[in-house]
């Protein structure tokens, strides 16, 4: 199987001074992954957890929502013409039953490290109806002092970032604070898709109490795969596009962005934000 990261000769230069030294790089291969054993997408991923990305792509694409569904996950041997087996495509089994979606041209999508979904034959095709709804009855409420604390917390669990400095990263959180999860990946959407594939495969979708945050920007994709997997609050260290806002508003996701230090911008679900003041208009 690859490696997460990989080492590359690099010309290094500092105050004019010039050296050469190996350095630590992030690894990106391509993962293909079909689909009782036709193929559904290609993605390019750090390697690793790479059962639990294929079943939370399948997660946020509707085709599954429980555990249950899935029959097994497998590598598939003799991925080449030459039989040798890459580690690159996995083949994900839906159990007995279970209906398999159209496999077409128009429903093959590529992803990307930097674009998530690409191909998708229109917006509506992305606003995929969830199987879990958000539905957390009480909503939580959580303080802004615990939200600006999760950032350094996420931060702190990142082992591969230290070393090569080009991972993103997608954690969940409990409504107190604590840490349950955490995937690192070089696309921020297959980080994702990690966390939400280790929640299917241990049986605890929906992630009605969770808290999911991520290290970069929150798309309308990121978004969406949170409305799938059933979080309620999203949390994003830097900005959201206005589909991801349109889309919180309309599903009831609590969406976060800019939340840096003490200072936040809460774009949708804000009764899930222990505010203590009210709210004045500019």
């Amino acid at each position: 199987m690859g490696r997460v990261t990989e080492r590359r000769r690099t010309i290094r230069i500092r105050d004019g001074a010039v050296s050469m030294r190996p350095d630590t790089l992030v690894a990106e291969e391509p993962l293909e992954i079909r689909l009782n054993g036709k193929p559904l997408a290609i993605t390019m991923r750090t390697p690793g957890d790479d059962f639990a990305l294929a079943a939370g792509f399948l997660v946020s694409e509707g085709v599954i929502g429980d555990g249950s569904e899935v029959q097994g996950i497998f590598y598939c041997a003799g991925a080449t013409a030459d039989g040798v087996n890459t580690y690159n495509v996995v083949d994900v089994k839906l159990a007995p039953g279970v209906p398999v979606p159209d496999i077409t041209l128009e429903r093959n999508v590529y992803t990307t490290s930097s674009c998530g979904l690409c191909g998708k034959a229109s917006l509506d095709a992305v606003r995929t109806t969830t199987r879990h709804p958000i539905a957390d009855a009480p909503p939580i409420r959580v303080e802004p002092a615990l939200l600006a604390a999760l950032p350094d917390r996420l931060r702190a669990a990142q082992r591969v970032f230290d070393r090569t400095g080009g991972l993103h990263a997608a954690a969940l959180f409990s409504e107190t604070g604590e840490l349950l999860d955490v995937r690192e990946d070089v696309g921020r959407h297959n980080a994702v898709d990690k966390l939400v594939g280790r929640a299917l495969t241990d049986h605890r979708l929906p992630l009605s109490r969770a808290i999911l945050l991520v290290s970069g920007r929150a798309s309308f994709e990121l978004a969406q795969k949170a409305v799938m997997a059933g979080v309620p609050m999203l949390a994003a260290v830097s900005a959201p596009s206005s589909l991801a806002v349109d889309l919180a508003a309309e599903t009831g996701l609590t969406l976060v962005g800019f939340l840096r230090g003490p200072s936040m911008n809460v774009y949708a679900g804000e009764h899930r934000i222990a505010l203590e003041t009210t709210v004045g208009q500019v």
